[in-house]
C-alpha cells in the first residue's frame, strides 16, 4: 500500500447501538528530530496493524465528537469536530509521538511524548453528507508533516446510518475542460463580409525554463537530488505560462526511511511539492 501503511476504520455507536460516528482513512507522518549528535534526522512513522480507538466519542449539539486512535509505542492521533446548525466541521488535530520508541527514533536527544496541534483545513460539511477525500493531503507544523489519503468520515451520523451522499474535497473535484488554444488547425478564417475578432494567443515565455539543481540534506548527508527545468501551464480566465527560476527558488522538504518530499518555492510564492 501507499507509504506501506494500514487503513484505519473507527465506528462508534451510541447507547441505543446506533452508529453516531464513522471514519475510515490512511495516514503517515514525516518527523524531523534532533539526534544525540545534535544533527537533525527525518523519520517516517506509519500506523501499525494494531490500532485502538480509546477516547472516541459521538458528540452532540453542545459537545464535540472525537475520533481518537492509538498505535505503536505510545503514539496517538485525534480530531475534534463540532456541530453547527446544519453542518459539522473538524476543529483541531492533535498528534502525539513518543521518541522513546527506539525503532522509529533510535538516537533521539529528546525523550518522551511530543504534542503537535494543527487546525483542520476542511470546510463545513452538511449533516446529511459524508466527507470523502481520496487525494493525498499534507499538513505541516512543528517539524512534522502529517499525510492523509483515502479519507471517509462522517461525524454526527443521522439516524444511525452513514450517508450515501458525499461531500468531496476540492482536490478530488475534477476541473473543467481545459481551454483549447487557437491553432492553424482549429481557427476558422473570417469571411470577407464579416470580421471576427482575432483569437487571443496564450502568452509565451521568452525562453524555455532554466534547469535548476535542487537538493535536500538529512543531517550532513545529501538525501535527495533533483535536476529539472519547470514550466507551469495554468488554466485560469486566461491561460498563463510560468517558468520556475532556479535563481529565486528555494528547496525545502524532508527525507524519511521510505518517503521523501521536495518543495520548491520561488520569489512569486509559487509552491510545488513532489
Amino acid at each position: 500500500g501507499f507509504f506501506q501503511c494500514h487503513a484505519v476504520e473507527v465506528v462508534i455507536k451510541d447507547s441505543s447501538n446506533a452508529t453516531c460516528l464513522y471514519a475510515n482513512w490512511m495516514m503517515s507522518f514525516l518527523i524531523t528530530y534532533e539526534s544525540n549528535t545534535s544533527d537533525y534526522k527525518t523519520t517516517t512513522l506509519n500506523l501499525s496493524s494494531s490500532v485502538t480507538h480509546n477516547g472516541s466519542v459521538c458528540g452532540n449539539d453542545t459537545q464535540a465528537s472525537v475520533v481518537a486512535v492509538q498505535f505503536g509505542e505510545g503514539h496517538s492521533w485525534s480530531i475534534n469536530s463540532t456541530k453547527n446548525n446544519e453542518t459539522y466541521q473538524g476543529d483541531f488535530m492533535t498528534f502525539i509521538y513518543n521518541t522513546n520508541d527506539t525503532a522509529v527514533f533510535p538516537d533521539a536527544k529528546r525523550k518522551g511524548p511530543v504534542t503537535v496541534v494543527v487546525r483542520d483545513p476542511s470546510p463545513p460539511i452538511p449533516l446529511d453528507s459524508v466527507y470523502v477525500c481520496h487525494t493525498t493531503v499534507f499538513l505541516e507544523a512543528e517539524n512534522v508533516t502529517q499525510i492523509f489519503w483515502n479519507v471517509t468520515e462522517q461525524a454526527f451520523v443521522q439516524n444511525g446510518t452513514v450517508s450515501k451522499k458525499e461531500s468531496r474535497c476540492s482536490a478530488d473535484t475534477p476541473t473543467s475542460a481545459p481551454t483549447v488554444l487557437p491553432t492553424v488547425a482549429n481557427v476558422t478564417t473570417a469571411s470577407t463580409t464579416t470580421l471576427s475578432p482575432a483569437p487571443t494567443a496564450a502568452p509565451k515565455p521568452v525562453e524555455n525554463p532554466v534547469t535548476g539543481n535542487y537538493s535536500l540534506k538529512s543531517g550532513n548527508k545529501t538525501c535527495l537530488l533533483a535536476t529539472v527545468g519547470l514550466q507551469l501551464n495554468v488554466s485560469q480566465d486566461k491561460p498563463l505560462l510560468i517558468n520556475i527560476n532556479p535563481k529565486t527558488t528555494t528547496a525545502d522538504g524532508a527525507c524519511g526511511n521510505t518517503t521523501a518530499t521536495l518543495k520548491l518555492n520561488d520569489g512569486n510564492s509559487t509552491l510545488i511539492s513532489f
